[in-house]
């Protein structure tokens, strides 16, 4: 293999968020992975998803989310798969990539985020300012089989991975176990997240563990404001999509045009408020600093009375109830104590109830020209014209989101669809990828993700990921000697993370004390030639694995039925 070629093949084994991002037919592969898992279908049979064939497509994608909720955790620990060097990871890719854009784009290699990210000090939120010199962390994406092997990590009592694993899961249940077509389904990427956008209803966004709405991304809270924060704030650099991949980086894009256009037009409707009852609650929820310029009517038998929004939101901070939904509302002012209203409007205040009703009689359209200015006027006649401005303009960002899609100047090309459809079993599903690898290099990375040794002609990019990325076994194994290395492997639990016919990488095996006998040589071969990089060190496993280096042999039992054999 050509050195790109190697490092692209040999990436679908480690699927780090920098190799993701270099490689965007990644992404896509690793869901192809989970797809052919047998780990996703069996979710089928657990009673939590009895009858959910006759539920609604949202009604199901809620039930796959309170699935994995229950189930798996957010896991944002850096220091999981161990820690490489810029210089290292940058000689990897500089003879096919732009490495002033790699360190414009991506957070390991010095992007920061917006404003947005500068205001909030995001580099210390992720934890990647304990990275200051040229050390970095692998941020590894894990597919589902090392996302449940987290239950066997002292200190986890979930299953877990980080925000690109949960994507890859949450799309793969959505077409297993959801039974949404693929056609609906984009994985979206940002330099500092990964989410779906599925073409359910009015539109769900998958956020790590939760799912997000329509109705959920305009409610203010704290919860929906952290699921905004990317598309709000970072440009997306991957939009990939069962039909082919749009990246920042490359000119090219093999995504289908019309497809692309429906998910421009429905993500677009998705983030564009309709303008109706609650917004303005809503609003003011997510921005509490202009609550000082809101006030609430409440309607009385003989007259109404008026609450000042810090005074309601006060109050509904005490319940379950929702100043955006008209009976929560209306329980909220009514349980206000008489002598915290006011019997007349405040002046410099606009009277919320009236804001929204006029958006809804004069239908205005943010999409539509001249939207702004008839907000302006509706807010304009109580606001000294300074609050006025900020706040219309702070609204408006609320309310209508503009995601930097990286689409401009693109040259649409014809990729390979990828024609899964969710009525085909597992068996078919991998006949259909298995028949299809020669047209697809997405689909044929996807094998090397799945560690489907019987489907892989050449096992020299798994031998180079292993060789060269599994700084978690050379620092456990620090100061030992070979003897002692065999032993420490002879302390794992025998069972091996994948099926049969499948192989961790050692990072995995040693992170989770788990491998049979062919991981555990493959572990040893790379100590060996890591020890000594000028030795000749040769792996065979059949019935048996043998690691043999420096004049000594080492056997290892309970080999995986893959014969294979291979020099380091």
């Amino acid at each position: 293999m050509d050195k790109r070629r190697l490092e692209q093949y040999s990436s679908a084994y480690t699927l780090s968020d920098m190799e993701l991002f270099i490689f965007p037919e990644l992404l896509y592969a690793g869901l192809l992975a989970n797809i052919m898992s047998p780990r996703i279908w069996a979710w089928r049979e657990d009673a939590w998803f009895a009858g959910i064939e006759r539920m609604n497509e949202t009604q199901r994608l809620h039930r796959v989310k309170q699935y994995i909720m229950d189930n798996y955790q957010f896991n944002l620990d850096l220091e999981t798969w161990g820690l490489t060097d810029k210089a290292a990871e940058i000689a990897r890719f500089s003879d096919f990539i732009d490495v002033d854009m790699l360190k414009r784009s991506n957070a390991l290699f010095g992007y920061e985020g917006d404003t947005y990210y500068f205001d909030i000090g995001i580099r210390k939120h992720f934890g990647l300012d304990t990275y200051t010199d040229d050390i970095i962390p692998y941020w590894k994406t894990e597919t589902v089989e090392a996302m449940d092997a987290f239950l066997l990590k002292e200190g986890y009592a979930q299953k877990a991975g980080e925000c690109v694993s949960l994507a890859l899961l949450y799309a793969a249940a959505a077409f297993i176990v959801a039974r949404v077509p693929l056609e609906k389904i984009f994985l979206l990427g940002t330099p500092l997240h990964s989410q779906n956008f599925i073409m359910a209803g009015h539109g769900i966004l998958t956020n790590n563990r939760r799912i997000v709405t329509k109705a959920m991304w305009f409610n203010g809270t704290e919860i929906s404001a952290k699921a905004r924060r990317a598309l709000e704030n970072e440009k997306v650099t991957i939009v990939a999509h069962a039909s082919g991949i749009l990246h920042y980086f490359y000119p090219e894009a093999s995504i289908d045009k019309p497809a692309y256009d429906g998910f421009k037009q429905a993500l677009s409707s998705y983030l564009t408020s309709d303008l109706s009852y609650g917004i303005v609650a809503s609003f003011l929820r997510g921005y509490p600093e202009f609550r000082k310029f809101g006030q609430f009517r409440r309607k009385g038998e003989s007259r109404s009375c008026y609450v000042t929004a810090e005074k309601a939101f006060a109050y509904e901070a005490d319940t379950k109830l929702s100043l955006s939904e008209a009976a929560g509302r209306q329980k909220i002012l009514t349980d206000i104590e008489c002598d915290e209203t006011y019997r007349e409007p405040l002046p410099a205040h606009v009277i919320i109830d009236d804001i929204e009703a006029a958006f809804v009689k004069e239908k205005i359209r943010l999409t539509e020209g001249g939207s702004a200015e008839k907000i302006r006027s509706l807010v304009g006649a109580s606001l000294a014209p300074a609050d006025a401005d900020a706040f219309v303009t702070a609204f408006i960002a609320f309310a209508h989101c503009i995601p930097r899609l990286a689409d401009e100047g693109k040259t649409f090309v014809q990729g390979f669809p990828i024609a899964l459809t969710p009525d085909m079993e597992r068996d078919a599903v991998i006949d259909y990828l298995a028949a299809h690898r020669a047209g697809s290099t997405t689909i044929d990375l996807s094998f090397h993700a799945y560690r489907d040794l019987t489907r892989i002609d050449d096992v020299a990019p798994f031998m180079h990921a292993a060789l060269g990325r599994s700084p978690v076994l050379l620092d456990r194994t620090k100061g030992m000697d070979a003897q002692a290395v065999f032993d420490y492997l002879g302390t794992f639990r025998t069972e091996s993370l994948y099926g049969e016919k499948r192989i961790a990488q050692p990072d995995e095996c040693v992170n989770y004390r788990a491998a049979d006998g062919t991981e555990k040589a493959v572990c040893m071969a790379v100590w060996f030639k890591k020890k000594d990089p000028s030795s000749a060190v040769e792996i065979r496993c059949d019935t048996s694995a043998t690691v043999k280096a420096g004049g000594e042999t080492f056997v290892f039992t309970g080999a995986k039925p893959v014969p294979f054999s291979f020099t380091l």
